[in-house]
């Protein structure tokens, strides 16, 4: 809740992804059901190799049982994750955060997930089957205003 108690989540909705879903950002409420979940979070598979390697795509490494859309964070990495990038258990997903003071990691891997994990935190991460464009760099950008008729 906030210090006011009016409100049971915040969703922050970063800029840098202008074409998500509305769906998207109504599953990423299904993992805070779980009283225990601190902060939730969303991902969907990397198709293609470039993404894997590309730093400016978070990873997350999450054990997604057989079947399973919700399940625990156990890391976050700019790096191909899990690092071998071997076996149909462990597919690459991409993440598509909190006011604690910066950890080693998240300085390290400059990802504000990692604060909250270090500080004992829970993030389940959601599922989802649609990649919103990100924009990280120029090229990026203009493919964003085209696509949205900016």
């Amino acid at each position: 809740l906030d210090p006011d108690g009016r409100h049971d989540a915040v969703i922050n909705v970063q800029g840098d992804l202008p074409t998500i879903e509305p769906l998207a950002v109504k599953a990423v409420f299904a993992p805070l059901k779980d009283p225990a979940v601190d902060i939730a979070t969303l991902a969907a598979r990397i198709g293609e190799r470039a993404q894997r390697d590309d730093p400016n795509i978070v990873k997350a490494v999450v054990a997604f049982a057989a079947g399973q859309r919700i399940a625990r964070a156990l890391y976050f990495s700019r790096c191909p994750a899990p690092w071998d990038g071997r076996g149909p258990d462990q597919p690459a997903r991409r993440a598509c955060h909190t006011g604690l003071r910066a950890s080693p990691l998240e300085l390290r891997e400059r990802l504000e997930q990692l604060r909250a994990l270090e500080a004992g935190m829970r993030i389940d991460v959601a599922l989802v089957d649609t990649v919103p464009l990100g924009v990280d760099n120029a090229s990026e950008l203009a493919r964003a205003r085209r696509l949205l008729g900016a």
